[in-house]
């Protein structure tokens, strides 16, 4: 069964096949949300602990309310998210578990906060003072070891020391800036963060500093929680890292076909020019879909169609690109795949994130992200 969700409206289940009239006319993404709950299992036992499952951005644009739910079935302890609106939306699926707002805690959206029943984090005493006086509501307190971005300096705990002397501590956290790399950065940061929680009076009662890499690196980061990300969504976080299983795939459909003389030019700026007579599809997604200029641009991007991997010829367009089929029998109508496996019957292969995150000269997570809403998504 399929559930197709666009911009938060939740038609009536599709069964079967998603070709034909049931699938969207023109583009959308396929999510797999059991290889969501796998990875998260995998994380967790490698970690030896419980999860809080970052799924802001809406979870890297995969889908928060979807994972979110498909997540309940590795009983996390809460999820994190970067904004208000996010933990609002997640509460008004029914939600219920913590939701952490991972954003420098402002007073002006304390209200909203509390409505919501979200969890701040905070890393300024006045802050923590105007919260705390609200009543009986739990905080986390940001750690500044390296990041340099937000939350209160290591070396400076002692600003925050008398303020953070509360039960309404729940927790204390940090973010490593290199957790996939074998630099000594992350061990130098977490030094200095043992030292931080140490000058503070209390020990909440989470600590948590591990991201998707750090959490798949070493049980030594793994504390009380720890904070998957992009290896939830199919990311791996390099060599040497436990391989996620794919969650994402991008299918778009040929809405034309034409033959291309020798020399003639196709897209803007006539950036390419066959170089003998060949076939070109047009496909119905382009970069206001998420689908980045530069992976045209790269001379490397392709789309598996017809049982072949098509190169992607001259620059993706706002709605549109275009792929070169050769010889190769194509029509309108037909699927292609810009990420994951080949559609069922369209022959095998596949592309990987790693891939076209590499044509896109962009991060794993900034290629799910860029994922636009006009894109249908289809859990499975």
């Amino acid at each position: 069964m399929h559930l197709v969700i666009t911009r938060g409206i939740i038609p009536a289940p599709v069964n079967g096949s998603i070709r034909g009239r049931q699938a969207p006319p023109r583009a959308w993404v396929e999510v797999d949300l059991a290889a969501v709950v796998e990875n998260a299992r995998t994380v967790a036992r490698v970690a030896g602990t419980r999860l809080l499952p970052v799924v802001k951005a809406n979870a890297y644009g995969v889908g928060a309310v979807a994972v979110s739910k498909a997540l309940e079935r590795v009983d996390p302890w809460g999820y994190g998210v970067a904004t208000v609106d996010e933990g609002a939306e997640l509460r008004a699926a029914g939600i219920t578990r913590p939701v952490v707002v991972f954003m420098p805690g402002q007073p002006g959206l304390f209200d909203e906060l509390d409505r919501f029943r979200l969890t701040p984090v905070l890393g300024d005493a006045r802050a923590i003072t105007e919260w705390t006086a609200r009543g009986e509501r739990a905080f986390h307190l940001e750690i500044d070891t390296g990041m340099g971005r937000s939350g209160v300096r290591w070396d400076e705990i002692d600003a925050v020391r008398d303020a953070a002397d509360t039960p309404y501590l729940e927790g204390c956290y940090t973010q490593f800036h290199s957790a996939d790399r074998r630099d000594g950065s992350v061990e130098e940061q977490l030094a200095r963060f043992d030292r931080a929680v140490g000058r503070l009076k209390r020990r909440p009662a989470l600590l948590h500093v591990a991201n998707s890499a750090a959490a798949l690196t070493d049980r030594r980061f793994a504390f009380d929680l720890v904070r998957p990300g992009v290896f939830l969504y199919g990311g791996s976080p390099g060599e040497g890292f436990p391989e996620p299983r794919a969650v994402v795939s991008i299918r778009a459909r040929v809405l034309a076909v034409r033959r291309v003389a020798a020399g003639e030019s196709v897209s803007y700026n006539a950036l390419w020019r066959a170089d003998r007579a060949t076939t070109v599809a047009t496909l119905g997604i382009g970069y206001a879909d998420g689908l980045r200029r530069a992976v045209g641009l790269s001379g490397r991007g392709a789309a598996l169609l017809g049982g072949q991997r098509c190169p992607i010829v001259g620059a993706v367009t706002m709605d549109l690109t275009m792929v070169e089929t050769g010889d190769h029998p194509v029509q309108v109508g037909d699927v292609a795949t810009l990420l994951g496996e080949a559609e069922r019957g369209g022959g095998g292969g596949r592309i990987t994130l790693d891939e076209l995150a590499a044509w896109s000269g962009e991060l794993q997570r900034a290629v799910l992200t860029s994922l636009g809403p006009r894109l249908p998504r289809i859990y499975d």
